[in-house]
């Protein structure tokens, strides 16, 4: 249990294929000292390593009890996300309710083009698809996302990636 006055949950947002895993893995440990990256890809993969799209479902029902427990038990935490839904409005707005210290770091992308190609990037190297149609729906409401949730944050960095 953390023994802090105040707990930290980080954000690690942006549009798809904008390197929210690889930096999240590297920034994490090493700046942020948190230990607990809860993340539904790698659920997924841990649940299917031949087929994780066949685990989405599931992998999202663990990762949101998985952020839950986190919660109760008020450790430090961090997730992803595109920050194109509504429900992690809802997550942020409680955790700011609930006393907690929240940090989200966005990592920009130039454009919706530049999301594909890098979603397209991946897949050659063996990774993750992405519809394109959902790439096209995500990239503007993760940015529209970005401005509601930033006036609950405690500090919004940018990153903007080529």
């Amino acid at each position: 249990m953390n023994t802090a006055p105040n707990p930290i949950c980080w954000i690690i947002a942006g549009p798809n294929s904008a390197g929210k895993t690889t930096f999240a893995l590297q920034y994490l440990p090493a700046v942020a000292s948190c230990p607990n990256f809860v993340n539904a890809d790698s659920i997924a993969a841990g649940l299917s390593p031949l087929a994780p799209e066949r685990e989405l479902i599931a992998a999202s029902r663990l990762f949101l009890k998985e952020i839950e427990n986190r919660i109760q038990s008020k450790q430090n935490f961090a997730f992803e996300t595109t920050l194109s839904g509504r429900s992690y409005l809802k997550l942020i707005r409680r955790l700011h309710t609930e006393g907690w210290l929240i940090e989200l770091l966005y990592l920009a992308l130039p454009s919706v083009e530049t999301s594909k190609l890098r979603v397209a990037e991946r897949v050659a190297h063996g990774g993750h698809s992405i519809p394109m149609r959902d790439i096209e729906r995500r990239f503007p409401r993760s940015l529209r996302n970005l401005l509601r949730v930033e006036t609950v944050t405690s500090s919004v960095p940018n990153y903007s990636i080529n």
